[in-house]
């Protein structure tokens, strides 16, 4: 089975302007004259961690990282002002053009497989290869699944935990309520609210519990950026039209790809992965039997890491 590269430090970063008041931090590692390959971060909102660089060879691939717009090292922090999937679709291309890159390699998760399929098909030349897991379409069923009816009978337990910052008279539409508390001017409330948030999703991530993943989640800095900008694109319906992903597959045909989903995903299930390999031809689905949601998963490790090794193959 294998196992992430050892770890690595970046030999460039940069501070990258896009709209105001938007800075962004992007970095590069591994080898600069290699293929090019952009690492797509969560949430969104949850930023880049070290340890995104050791999916790639670092002998063979030029590794860029960025945190999206409000999060991580970008700036301002936790900002929802001129947010939206069509600016950091922008901002990816605002990327490319400053490190000289003509083609790239997308690698996404979660939120980032969105921002990958979406990026690939409103730039589909720009694209060599595009390896994606954990498959969220942004679709009203999926929201609707995590965040009001569905994960909570498997996790009734942590559920109570999440609904626990909002009355009952307004649980009805919990996303309505959280908004109105991570937008609004009560700092107290609002950090009660983004941990909630946060550590709902990080504790629902791996199919066994991990410490790690529910720290990473339940960090003031990640809880606050991650529950303030999802909840911000969920409300506006991740600024994609419905079903927007699949009614566009068609302009990802002649693009490589490799889908990779744990078999007991409870954050973004099996069915958008499914429907997603289904209107995507050229795309290879591995389905890992045991686990969830996170990319730190033994069996989603091995698949990654291998697909980044054969994409790199086929490339070549």
């Amino acid at each position: 089975m294998r196992s992430l590269y050892p770890d690595i430090t970046p030999y460039k970063d940069h501070q990258v302007k896009v709209d105001e008041p938007h800075v962004l931090y992007v970095e590069e590692s591994g080898n600069s004259e290699g293929i090019p390959v952009l690492f797509v971060h969560g949430g969104p909102g949850a930023g880049c961690e070290s340890y995104h660089r050791r999916f790639f060879d670092p002998n063979v691939y030029r590794i860029i990282l960025f945190d999206q717009r409000g999060a991580g090292r970008s700036t301002p922090h936790a900002e929802l002002e001129g947010n939206t999937t069509q600016a950091l679709v922008t901002d990816m291309e605002v990327i490319r053009e400053k490190l000289k890159i003509n083609r790239w390699v997308l690698f996404g998760g979660s939120w980032g497989s969105t921002l990958s399929l979406v990026y690939a098909e409103t730039h589909p030349d720009r694209v060599m290869g595009l390896i994606v897991r954990g498959i969220f379409l942004t679709r009203k069923k999926e929201i609707s699944w995590f965040y009001q009816q569905g994960a909570d009978r498997i996790y009734p337990d942590y559920w109570q935990d999440f609904i626990a910052p909002i009355p009952e008279d307004e649980r009805g539409n919990l996303l309505k309520a959280y908004y109105a508390r991570l937008t609004g001017e009560n700092e107290i409330a609002q950090m009660q609210a983004a941990k909630a948030w946060s550590i709902w999703e990080g504790r629902t991530a791996t199919l066994k519990q991990n410490k790690n993943v529910i720290d990473h989640f339940g960090s003031t800095h990640t809880a606050l950026s991650l529950a303030r900008i999802e909840c911000h694109y969920f409300m506006n319906d991740s600024f994609l039209e419905q079903n927007q992903i699949l009614n566009n597959a068609s302009k990802l045909q002649n693009i490589p790809g490799v889908i990779v989903q744990g078999r007991y995903d409870l954050i973004c299930p099996l069915e958008s992965a499914w429907e997603l390999h289904q209107s995507w031809a050229n795309a290879e689905l591995k389905i890992i039997s045991d686990a969830g949601h996170s990319a730190t998963e033994p069996g989603t490790v091995d698949a990654l890491v291998t697909a980044t090794d054969d994409m790199a193959n086929k490339l070549s």
